[in-house]
């Protein structure tokens, strides 16, 4: 790609961008949100086209309209929302649109034979009959995978794969891009973990407000990236900034909160001025009991109290009217209206206050939406803008922004900065700071780890949907909430058997 340039209504989203993939090689795209990865990328499958520059496979110049010419090139995008049918089987969706047939009919067992080679290939033990809404993240990302290989792709773009899976999960996947790129495919890999760039990238492209600012080589110091990406050296990853909320009265109260098959007797206290964090294994029943708190599913027995008021269960305005907001860890599918705008989106939760006699105060509405997107640092063209064209860090900021304008007392953060690039990330974490400083409480619910221990000053460990322990600050660390995750899962599977 030489001097490519995409502009959106108010928005240059890439202003001159070189980018350059050799055949097998893992060349890694690095960038914080908004830094123009996913325009580049929706450029190569035809989603996009450059309004300048040019595009050179085998130092040809080509031009992409669509799906099929980029199919034609060798060119295969796994996205981060993966786009497979849930409804039809595994082989189905490999060959969609492209189904073998024999006599004008479908080959089916052809279809599925051919989808068990590619299957074994990505070393997946699966049935190719199995509907593919069965499967989890892990296998569904590997599908993907066995889709890309069937076109014969000699370029594999890869958007955030490793996002929602385990690090075993991880290490399977990287084995997979280190055969395929022996066999001499090119990958393109965008990762905002930093350490797996060293673990499987070749080269990497740094990306900033639209433009190439760096190539480095895979070995550059995560400190080096970090200061190329956001142009500044962000000296301390988890800036929380502790007060002392000993003598705070609790705003959150929670006690022998159970929902049966789920979770058990889960109690535990949020003061203001604090973060509590809850920490556990995938599974360990960490966000059913926030949305039963939340009032978004019920429980069947116990209490949930804000500044002393009993909630009713199962009622969310009552929450919301109490004080309570929740940033879910589905953002796009549970927080956000996508097809509407930043501003609607900020609205959200104060329409009915803003609501006199039928009438949305519009205008109000205007003026609070624009203080907290200054606020936050929305990056966008306007109020206007349509929330699913933003980037996932500000996607993230509209979400927490619209409970900000709702003056909420307790903020649960579910998987806050998941898929966020290090710069946003550092934003939400002051965010968070604010909210403390400023007499707030916030309950956060994270699966990485060290961003849990640097910014809670609480931990609460979760395991098999029951409370393992609590760790203050200063005796949280890895090995310890582990420790409690894993032997309380030990002791649920020792007390099973002796029953």
């Amino acid at each position: 790609m030489e001097g490519v340039r995409k502009v959106f209504p108010g928005v240059v989203a890439l202003d001159g961008v070189d980018f350059d993939l050799r055949r097998g090689e893992v060349h890694v795209l690095l960038g914080e949100n908004g830094a123009g990865k996913s325009t580049l990328i929706k450029m190569l499958s035809g989603a996009n086209r450059p309004d300048g520059g040019r595009i050179l496979v085998d130092d040809a110049e080509v031009r992409i309209h669509g799906a099929q010419d980029a199919e034609r090139l060798g060119i295969a995008t796994i996205y981060q929302e993966f786009n497979l049918v849930p409804a039809l089987s595994v082989a189905e969706n490999i060959f969609l649109g492209r189904q073998p047939r024999r006599f004008g009919f479908l080959d089916r067992k052809r279809m599925n034979a051919d989808a068990a080679v590619l299957l074994a290939r990505v070393g997946i033990d699966v049935d190719p009959t199995t509907r593919v809404g069965e499967l989890g993240i892990a296998r569904l990302q590997m599908v993907e995978i066995a889709k890309a290989l069937s076109l014969d792709a000699r370029i594999l773009i890869m958007d955030e794969p490793t996002a929602v899976l385990t690090s075993e999960e991880v290490e399977k996947l990287f084995r997979i891009v280190r055969k395929l790129r022996d066999d001499g495919v090119g990958v393109v890999f965008i990762t905002h973990h930093l350490e797996e760039i060293a673990a499987l990238g070749d080269r990497v492209t740094v990306l900033r407000d639209g433009r190439s600012v760096a190539q480095v080589p895979a070995s550059t110091p995560e400190d080096e990236l970090v200061r190329l990406m956001v142009g500044r050296s962000i000296e301390q990853q988890y800036p929380r900034e502790r007060g002392s909320s000993d003598d705070a009265a609790p705003l959150l109260k929670v006690d022998g909160l159970t929902r049966a098959g789920t979770f058990h007797d889960i109690g535990f206290e949020v003061r203001a001025g604090e973060v509590v964090g809850l920490a556990g294994l995938v599974g360990a029943g960490r966000t059913e009991v926030v949305r039963a708190v939340f009032g978004a599913d019920p429980y069947d027995s116990g209490t949930v109290e804000v500044q002393g008021r009993r909630l009713p269960r199962h009622d969310v305005n009552a929450a919301m009217d109490a004080g309570i907001g929740l940033v879910p860890e589905d953002r796009k599918g549970q927080g956000l209206v996508l097809d509407a705008t930043v501003q609607e989106n900020l609205g959200l939760v104060t329409l009915r206050r803003s609501t006199r006699a039928g009438f949305v105060d519009r205008a109000g509405q205007r003026r609070a939406a624009d203080r907290i997107a200054g606020q936050l640092k929305v990056r966008m063209a306007g109020l206007h803008q349509q929330v699913r064209t933003l980037s996932g860090g500000n996607q993230q900021k509209v979400v927490i922004g619209k409970w900000l304008l709702a003056d909420t007392k307790v903020l649960i953060l579910d998987e806050p900065t998941r898929g966020i690039d290090v710069g946003a990330k550092v934003e939400i974490y002051q965010l968070i700071n604010a909210l403390t400083a400023s007499g707030h409480a916030v309950l956060m619910i994270s699966s990485d780890l060290p961003e849990v221990l640097g910014m809670s000053d609480r931990v609460l460990v979760m395991s098999q949907g029951r409370l393992a322990g609590e760790l203050p600050a200063h005796e949280a660390t890895q090995d310890a909430v582990m420790a409690l995750a894993v032997n309380a899962n030990a002791k649920d599977v020792e007390g099973s058997r002796g029953h």
